[in-house]
């Protein structure tokens, strides 16, 4: 057993059989019951679901007996179910909160452990410190891990796909889309996705095929199953062959969404999230606040802006966007690596709705994805983005993060620096309306340093100085 269990970002994330295993996990399950039994609320249950990834039925089960030792009821879904799918069943259910097994985006050798709290979003960082709390007394001994088996009743499994597929299909104008003539490719990436969309196409004219739809731990092919350009290969070959109008590409836990356009080339995150709020404030007149990160483009504010909506930066991860999303009833909150929720459905990341909505937009508008890209750039102007991920030995890890703690420079390549933010790592904002962004990952070992500039040559000096301001060049 560990020593300590860190929730971070989105919960705690380790390596399968070395950190992650079922003796930790069940440390964590106590953990939560022990939080919610103090907060009064462990007698609504709880929600538990998992991922495709290797034995997470087997840590999902072992999560639901501690619980359920705990006299704590468990609604366990039947299979492996979306994250976005495992909150909204927390409404549904009317339960106190959920437990996902789930590394949502990292390599196959990780699992993970996410808890959502009654709100059905990412665990704001208030709530995370008392589930935190609650899982150091257990590793100090002072709680002891409840066992003995679960009680007759307790543990109910069920579906919920149904009241899920119903509720996301009223969010947009289905029948529409089913009647339309697009053609479109599905790549949940053999991660929990699998089957989403196209159970939600399948009734109309709309051509839908779906890739890597089966279940392979491996994720064979690519690095980790992340919605990024480097492993949307086969989707924009697809695409290419069959002449298909888009691709959507869910992550691992399908909370995150990338696209593909009708040529077969990847869009950058970065532009996906001010269309998709184009799309809310244009064509669906909503109105209302909208909440971004310090590492999201700047093309969000300017949407925002033309439209007169205001705008809050929180600080990276949905452990700040959703609380945000809540107090502010936000029509949207989103960050730059794929995520979005919308504030009429959930606080949480879903990346098949984002997917289902920015088939109703293709439909709605009548163009192509490369052209609404084009129409997006040319109303509120160029932006180039660009994020280096830097994994750096342990040796490193002290440099890097007393560099962003401490180094202030007065320019940047060539550029002023006009402002400084501080609240989640090093934003350095520009004289020419540029930003440079220092951080370090809360769920890898991994340095980040993102960019953003009205030019590609702009955007890579950034880069570049960036790394040099870390310390961690080659």
């Amino acid at each position: 057993m560990l020593t300590s269990i860190r929730f971070g970002t989105d919960g705690w994330r380790g390596v399968i059989a070395d950190d992650f295993t079922l003796g930790n996990v069940r440390v964590c399950a106590q953990g939560v019951a022990s939080y919610l039994t103090a907060q009064g609320v462990a007698g609504r249950g709880v929600v538990v679901g998992y991922d495709t990834r290797f034995g997470s039925e087997d840590f999902a089960a072992a999560v639901a007996e501690t619980l359920a030792a705990n006299r704590i009821p468990v609604f366990l879904c039947r299979q492996p179910t979306p994250t976005p799918v495992v909150s909204f069943s927390i409404g549904e259910r009317a339960a106190a909160g959920a437990v996902i097994i789930t590394a949502s985006h990292n390599p196959g050798r990780y699992n993970g452990f996410k808890y959502r709290p009654q709100y059905a979003g990412a665990a704001s960082e208030e709530v995370l410190a008392g589930v935190q709390a609650a899982v150091d007394a257990v590793l100090a001994g002072d709680v002891p891990v409840a066992s003995g088996g679960a009680p007759a009743g307790l543990i109910e499994t069920f579906d919920p796909r149904p009241p899920y597929l119903k509720r996301v299909a009223a969010l947009v104008d289905l029948r529409r889309i089913l009647a339309s003539s697009l053609r479109v490719f599905v790549d949940p990436m053999y991660g929990a996705g699998m089957g989403y969309l196209p159970a939600l196409l399948e009734e109309g004219k709309v051509w839908v095929k779906e890739i890597h739809g089966e279940r392979n731990p491996v994720f064979p092919g690519m690095r980790a199953p992340e919605p990024v350009a480097e492993n949307l290969s086969c989707l924009r070959h697809c695409i290419k062959v069959e002449g298909a109008h888009a691709g959507l590409a869910t992550d691992g836990d399908a909370d995150r969404l990338g696209l593909v356009d009708e040529m077969g080339r990847s869009v950058d995150n970065f532009e996906v999230y001010p269309l998709l709020l184009y799309y809310l404030l244009a064509y669906l007149e909503q109105r209302g606040p909208v909440i971004k990160t310090v590492a999201t483009s700047s093309l969000v504010d300017r949407v925002a802006q033309r439209f007169g909506v205001p705008v809050q930066t929180t600080g990276v991860g949905f452990k700040h966007i959703a609380p945000a999303m809540v107090s502010s009833r936000a029509i949207i909150g989103g960050e730059e690596s794929g995520g979005y929720a919308f504030g009429d459905h959930l606080p949480e990341r879903d990346g098949i709705l984002a997917g289902l909505r920015v088939l109703d937009l293709l439909v709605k508008a009548g163009k192509p994805l490369s052209r609404l890209l084009a129409d997006l750039r040319a109303e509120f102007g160029p932006s180039f983005y660009r994020r280096a991920d830097l994994p750096f030995a342990a040796d490193l890890h002290d440099r890097a993060r007393r560099a962003i703690r401490e180094v202030r420079p007065d320019r940047v390549a060539g550029l002023s620096v006009t402002g400084v933010r501080t609240d989640d790592g090093l934003r350095l904002d520009l004289d020419d309306g540029s930003w440079l962004l220092l951080r370090l990952s809360g769920t890898e070992p991994i340095a980040r340093v993102a960019a953003e500039a009205p030019s590609e040559g702009r955007v890579s000096r950034l880069i570049d100085a960036g790394i040099r301001l870390m310390g961690l060049e080659s």
